[in-house]
């Protein structure tokens, strides 16, 4: 079993059930920064999402799991704060 340390860019990060929640774009510090592609649709869409490091189950192959299913996952995304 991989660790947090083992999460690299282009990973697909996965709820508890399989289903995709998004894409690794970097980690910065405690957090996943997800690729903006996979931020949702309306006021969430073009900018990134983040996932919280407690959230991380298991990094297997190129698969980051989420301990939480993928609708649940997705509503404790933290929003990017100002534009990049």
């Amino acid at each position: 079993m991989a660790g947090f340390e083992d999460i690299r860019e282009h990973m697909e990060v996965i709820g508890a059930d399989g289903v995709h929640v998004g894409t690794v774009d970097h980690v910065e510090g405690d957090r996943i920064k997800l690729t903006k592609k996979d931020s949702g649709e309306g006021s969430h869409q073009g900018h990134h999402h983040y996932i919280s490091r407690g959230l991380v189950a298991d990094v297997e192959d190129d698969r980051v799991r989420l301990s939480a299913n993928g609708d649940v996952a997705v509503t404790f995304e933290e929003e990017e704060s100002g534009a990049s």
